[in-house]
């Protein structure tokens, strides 16, 4: 279950994210004299590369310390105060507003829980990559390498700083509600492909069985039980590729005709059984 909760966006399909950059990076440069005030009508991911800032969030008890290779997410129309904390260094970094949808129907960031700040992971890999990003911020209006360069980024941040869903917005009738219950049963249908069927999964599901069929399969491009075959068919795949017998895969697969199985596995990959199977040179 740590594996479902910890990783939100790894099983959904290309496409279902939809990222606005609302402006240009900001190529932060603060010196001691820095000081600010403000509220954003966009969500405003800050990322530090030298020095430090410290800032307060809404009624936050205490402020958080930004240090190089740490980031915050400071949320739509959250009032902060930020100020300069780099001691003898300047406080340089990006800040860049954004907007994310899921499926294209409603805000998605608002639908998770978030840790205040994290560390990025891999920084050795991600302080080059983030230099660049900010060094080739255009001037006017954003590109598309811009929006490419700062999904990779997000979504780091995102998967270090998830730590559940937000549970305030219970609606089921939201439309962001129901896209996070899609991409929910997606994730365990995707994690666990030889664990519960789809009547399980959709059992905590608050919708009726066959409407929450039909949005599935309208975002998702496939029925739920279409999806979990397709995982299923991929972890099969994964077993070829350790070298297990198309025999032993149909076994452990349920299937007890591995012509069957090899059909079924045509279908949905494309290819046959013996084709993914790893043979010993």
């Amino acid at each position: 279950m740590d594996r479902i909760e910890h990783t939100p966006f790894d099983h959904i399909p290309v496409g279902s994210l939809s990222l606005r950059l609302e402006r240009p990076a900001i190529k932060m440069t603060h010196d001691s004299s820095w000081r600010i005030d403000k509220v954003n009508p966009s969500h405003d991911l800050i990322i530090c590369l030298s020095g430090g800032g410290s800032y307060q969030l809404g009624n936050a008890a205490e402020p958080i310390h930004l240090r190089p290779g740490e980031a915050m997410l400071i949320p739509a129309y959250t009032r902060f105060q930020g100020a300069f904390s780099g001691g003898m260094e300047l406080f340089t970094g990006v800040a860049q507003h954004f907007s994310l949808e899921l499926f294209g129907r409603g805000d998605l960031i608002s639908q998770l829980r978030l840790k205040r700040k994290i560390a990025l992971p891999d920084w050795e890999v991600l302080e080059p990559f983030l230099r660049h990003y900010r060094s080739t911020a255009p001037l006017g209006s954003t590109t598309m390498a811009q929006h490419h360069k700062f999904m990779v980024v997000l979504l780091a941040f995102i998967d270090a700083a998830f730590l559940d869903w937000n549970s305030e917005d219970t609606d089921p009738q939201s439309h962001d509600q129901l896209s996070v219950h899609i991409m929910k049963v997606a994730t365990r249908l995707s994690a666990d492909p030889l664990g519960e069927g789809v009547d399980e999964t959709l059992d905590d599901v608050p919708y009726n069985p066959e409407y929450f069929r039909r949005a599935f399969k309208d975002r998702m491009g496939f029925t739920p039980q279409k999806f979990r075959e397709l995982k299923r068919m991929e972890f099969a795949a994964s077993r070829l590729g350790m070298g297990l017998s198309v025999k032993a895969v149909a076994v452990e697969m349920g299937f007890a005709d591995p012509y069957f199985f090899s059909r079924k596995f045509k279908v949905y990959m494309g290819a046959s059984p013996s084709s993914f199977r790893c043979k010993d040179p």
